[in-house]
């Protein structure tokens, strides 16, 4: 009589394990298929490394508050309202600067005023470039059109300017008298003591007319 096969073959044991991976197999790929909710309440959280765009992140956008809002205009007077709208200015300017007259300079001189202004200028941080355009006359441009103000009040600060011309107006020391005044009394003063005959002269043009 032939041996029987025993009831717990190597086969039997086989298929069994395979069995059990199979039915084990939904719960433990679970934990990495499931989805994680967070609430979006993170108020009673507390987390010390949670900072405050953490905590604003998702939420709708609030309106920012701008401080440079233009000021209320009614209340300024004209030279206010100019200067407001020169800080405001953020492209390039231009402008000459008009240097005193009646000083006796050269084309080097005049290189040399412009070259130590645009060096100053730089230390300071003010980026604006200065060329020479006459013997009385300096051409300036302002990168940052917001630096207007400052570039002025530096100008009026040295010697050799007078007068500094940004667009439509001029702007000079107070008190000082315009430019066409200047050149007024510059010809008034060169022309008066040539052409002012003397009490002499006088005498001897009735003496020869009388003689005539």
């Amino acid at each position: 009589m032939g041996r029987m096969k025993s009831k717990n073959s190597p086969s039997s044991i086989a298929c069994l394990l395979l069995y059990l991976i199979v039915l084990a197999l939904p719960f433990v790929a679970e934990p990495v298929y499931r989805r994680v909710y967070i609430t979006d309440d993170l108020d009673d959280v507390v987390d010390d490394e949670e900072d405050e765009h953490w905590k604003q992140w998702g939420q709708s956008s609030r309106p920012e508050s701008h401080p440079d809002l233009p000021p209320d205009l009614s209340n300024m007077d004209l030279s206010q309202i100019q200067k407001e709208t020169m800080r405001r200015h953020l492209g390039p300017t231009f402008g000459f600067v008009k240097l005193r007259l009646g000083v006796h300079r050269t084309p080097d001189s005049v290189s040399e005023i412009a070259n130590r202004w645009n060096r100053v200028l730089k230390t300071g941080g003010i980026e604006a470039t200065f060329n020479p355009v006459d013997l009385n006359t300096i051409m300036f441009t302002l990168l940052k059109g917001r630096d207007t103000m400052e570039l002025k009040e530096f100008l009026l600060d040295q010697s050799e300017a007078y007068e500094v011309k940004i667009g439509d107006r001029a702007f000079r020391r107070a008190g000082d008298p315009s430019l066409d005044e200047i050149v007024e009394k510059l010809h008034t003063k060169e022309e008066g003591p040539e052409n002012i005959p003397d009490e002499e002269d006088e005498e001897d043009d009735q003496d020869w007319k009388e003689e005539l």
